[in-house]
């Protein structure tokens, strides 16, 4: 029998900084919303998008496609919900939402098929993922 290695939270960020272009701090999403610092934390406890700490400082950070200057992207929270239910942390979560698969429109990553309306067939496989 072999040692099977798991990725340790330390290899799934890393793996993040590839999968995820583009992040915004908590006071840029609140100004690209224009809502309040508190508004934007209690966006994050309410799971409409997930934010991890990184860079020098530990801050907390949220991948930009997650917001808008409308809000939080609405077809996220439900995928979000899904994931978490099904026992992924936000790590996890992140890395799989990032990570293309083979089907899915634009680069193949389940946040591309979200931005490109394909809600339905993300969460099917969230839920298979998940569950």
């Amino acid at each position: 029998m072999t040692d099977q290695q798991f990725p340790t939270d330390a290899d799934l960020l890393a793996g993040l900084e590839t999968l995820v272009d583009a992040w915004i701090s908590v006071p840029e999403a609140a100004e690209l919303q224009g809502v309040s610092l508190s508004a934007v934390r209690t966006q994050i406890k309410d799971r409409e998008f997930v934010a991890v700490r990184r860079g020098p400082n530990n801050a907390v950070y949220i991948p930009a496609a997650f917001v808008t200057a409308e809000g939080p992207l609405a077809n996220l929270h439900g995928t979000i919900v899904v994931l978490a239910d099904g026992g992924m942390n936000d790590l996890e979560l992140l890395t799989w939402l990032f990570t293309p698969q083979e089907g899915l429109v634009g680069d193949g990553a389940p946040m591309s098929a979200l931005l490109a309306g394909q809600k339905t067939e993300v969460r099917r496989r969230a839920m298979e993922t998940a569950f």
